[in-house]
């Protein structure tokens, strides 16, 4: 994973800010983006099954951060169809 954004900022750093991804780059990003809905998911069920008020904000938290993170990969992955 930390692969990937170091060889995307490098790539970003050497053009005019468009990231272009070869083909193995689009592939690890498409996984990313899948362990991202995993973890959505995961972080849903166990907020719907917690009843502690801390892990329900932690789980709140969780799924925030994971949403933002999906929000994030899906433009990088959508700019290069474009």
């Amino acid at each position: 994973m930390l692969n990937f954004f170091k060889a995307a900022r490098e790539t970003a750093a050497a053009g005019n800010g468009q990231i272009a991804l070869t083909p193995r780059e689009r592939r690890l990003l498409r996984e990313e983006i899948e362990r991202t809905q995993g973890a959505i998911d995961a972080a849903r069920n166990h907020f719907e099954q917690v009843v502690d008020p801390t892990l329900i904000d932690c789980y709140i938290y969780e799924l925030n951060a994971a949403q933002l993170r999906y929000q994030f990969l899906l433009r990088k992955f959508k700019s290069q169809e474009g």
